[in-house]
């Protein structure tokens, strides 16, 4: 490789992400190490003696700092090339899961790899799928206000999401919903978004409200569209409204009192349902779950858990505080009260140390490394390479507002990793690969990518 061309990969590097990035994977270390510190046992050669998560979130790190090399040395033409091969190869990786996969925590989604370490084919098959969606919205001629290209697009987006679901992730399969804001972003019409932000409105007042008072306020919401509404239908005969109303109004009654119901208690294991009916306050009746039954007709515990670990997260960030009460100070971090501290609710540690000052740093680092991502993608003349951008922004942004909400109970527990913080190293791969490769598109933006 000749002097002069790598001078010119690293003059085009942005060079703020990267430093956002060091920034955010340094205090994942920092978190994970203040979650297992242990006074009596500590030395500093357990650093690099690869036996604790700290230092094993070390070792992932150097493999990270060696792919990101990679990836910034390499040619922006070979991922718009490979974009569609990589889709596939990612599709086979989830579905060979199915025969030599692992059970971990009950998600059959892990490929053990050896030594301890397993591979999620689930987290690297993102970056496949945002390659792919960038490489379909990017073609010649693309027209995606026609039905065919959004059902394709959907299809691409959708069918990692289902077999997810198919390994019990259903939270993965939720964070395949985020490249909807790229499609939205790409023209997919408003009104798709509408239906689905209402729909998720309606099943949370399922939940909410006594089914019989919710039928009513949608039949008297329905009645007073048709009073807004009257001089058009009966007035200028435009029966058409009235129909779409009716309509409207049958489906969302029969959602909320036939589908919902169905899915929490056949479809939805016990323990899945319990932890949305939690987030909204409620608590689910796991003797109306199929499932539940089935384990009890076995003799088999159904497993229902309660909000321990929302309550405990909470207690964690409150006692806090505004300014925190210090490195490696934290009662509840160091009394390991809360499950899953260094993966799921990782940052509850950060909160407990550093108070409500941290977080807000913290997070306003994540908002400034989202801002300078969509920045990026603003100023690409490639439709691929903006496209993927936006890919990464949506994917990091569901990611940090979902994990934050989950751990002060304003969303149900779905195993949402905090992006560059929680310990895993699939994880970690596979937003550093996420990134970089942005990174790498970005140093070539003014070439035209397809």
């Amino acid at each position: 490789m000749s002097r002069s061309y790598s001078k010119s990969v690293s003059k085009g590097v942005d060079w703020l992400t990267v430093v956002l990035y060091t920034a955010l994977v340094c205090i994942g270390i920092l978190c994970i190490f203040m979650v297992e510190y242990n006074p009596a046992t500590f030395t500093p050669s357990s650093f690099f003696q690869g036996t604790t998560n700290y230092s094993k979130q070390i070792l992932f790190t150097g493999i990270c700092i060696v792919v990101a090399t990679f990836i910034i040395l390499s040619d922006s033409k070979l991922y718009p090339a490979f974009a569609n091969l990589m889709y596939v190869f990612g599709i086979i990786l989830m579905l060979s899961v199915f025969v030599i996969g692992k059970n971990i925590n009950g998600s059959k989604s892990w490929i053990p790899l050896g030594g301890g370490f397993n591979l999620q084919p689930a987290e690297l098959c993102k970056i496949f799928t945002a390659l792919a969606l960038a490489k379909f919205l990017s073609q010649l001629n693309m027209d995606f206000s026609k039905l065919q290209s959004q059902v394709i697009a959907g299809v691409i987006t959708l069918l990692p999401a289902l077999i997810s679901i198919l390994q019990n992730e259903t939270g993965l399969a939720l964070v395949y919903m985020s490249f909807f804001i790229v499609m939205y972003r790409e023209g997919l019409p408003g009104i798709i978004l509408i239906i689905g932000f209402s729909f998720g409105a309606l099943v949370v007042a399922t939940l909410v409200v006594e089914k019989n008072t919710l039928a009513v306020i949608l039949t008297l919401i329905a009645g007073l569209l048709v009073f807004v509404f009257r001089r058009q239908i009966f007035v200028r005969k435009r029966w058409n409204v009235l129909v779409l109303i009716t309509s409207v109004w049958f489906v969302c009654v029969g959602i909320q009192r036939f589908a919902v119901p169905y899915i929490f208690n056949n479809v939805f294991e016990c323990y899945q349902s319990q932890r949305i009916y939690s987030a909204v306050g409620k608590d689910y009746d796991c003797s109306q779950n199929k499932h539940a039954l089935k384990s009890e007709a076995a003799g088999k515990s159904p497993g229902k858990p309660d909000d321990y670990n929302v309550r405990q997260s909470k207690i964690a960030i409150g006692s806090g505080g505004f300014l925190g009460k210090g490195f490696l100070k934290g009662t509840q971090t160091r009394g390991k009260y809360v499950p899953e501290q260094h993966t799921d609710f990782i940052f509850t540690s950060l909160g407990e140390a550093f108070g409500f000052v941290g977080s807000f740093i913290f997070l306003a680092i994540y908002f400034l490394l989202l801002f300078r991502i969509v920045l990026i993608a603003e100023r690409q003349r490639s439709a691929f390479s903006r496209v993927y951008a936006y890919s990464v922004a949506s994917i990091l942004f569901f990611h940090i507002v979902v994990n934050v909400c989950m751990t002060v109970g304003l969303f149900p527990v779905i195993g949402i990793p905090l992006p560059l913080v929680s310990y895993g190293g699939s994880s970690l791969l596979t937003f550093t690969i996420l990134i970089f490769i942005l990174i790498r598109l970005d140093a070539d933006r003014q070439m035209v990518l397809r």
